[in-house]
């Protein structure tokens, strides 16, 4: 009976070792690979963009930023001015607060609180109409990116192409992955 269960012991080890050989075997030949040695040396399949890199260091980027940057500035330069205005309105109440009658004074804080809230208003629309601006400039230079990386991927045979940098999934690298030059480069000499 001992004999018989270190037999079986035996064979279900064997089994067991032919199993994971055949499962091996399998998912090398899914993958096109005939072991795991072949795989380890296409490295190469896989590599890695800093998109804020290439946001920075492209003409395209710079321009983009440029553009932005500007835009910001026109509609900065409208509150700043409503601002001036409202401070002048405060000091004058201020100031001639003591003065005025009651119902003047009352009147005078009325009409600077509306024009606080409406400036208030104002703030918060040009906030949103910066957010969709730079959204919609990035989308724009975001799909550019992605059509060169596409491009370089299927020359070079990539499988993937991560991206790196902040916010992003990838947490580690080699350096040799990185391709942010190249997409620089290229994206460079396309414009």
């Amino acid at each position: 009976m001992h004999t018989t269960l270190v037999h079986l012991r035996s064979s279900c080890v064997d089994l067991s070792m032919m199993w994971l050989l055949a499962i091996g075997v399998g998912l090398g030949s899914l993958t096109g690979c005939q072991s795991t040695a072949p795989a380890m040396e296409r490295s190469g399949m896989i590599a890695v963009v800093d998109f804020q890199r290439v946001l920075e260091e492209t003409q395209a980027g710079k321009d983009l930023k440029e553009s932005f940057d500007s835009f910001m500035k026109d509609r900065q330069v409208l509150l700043e001015l409503e601002q001036q205005e409202i401070q002048q309105m405060r000091n004058d109440l201020v100031n001639q607060g003591s003065v005025l009658s009651e119902s003047a004074r009352r009147e005078r804080e009325e009409k600077f609180q509306r024009r606080v809230r409406d400036y208030q208003v104002k703030e918060a629309a040009l906030s949103r109409e910066l957010q969709g601006k730079q959204q919609d400039l990035m989308a724009d230079f975001r799909s550019h990116v992605t059509e060169v990386v596409t491009q370089l991927a299927e020359d070079r045979e990539f499988v993937i192409v991560l991206e790196r940098g902040q916010g992003s999934s990838t947490l580690y690298h080699q350096p040799h992955l990185d391709i942010s030059d190249d997409i620089i480069k290229k994206i460079d000499q396309d414009e």
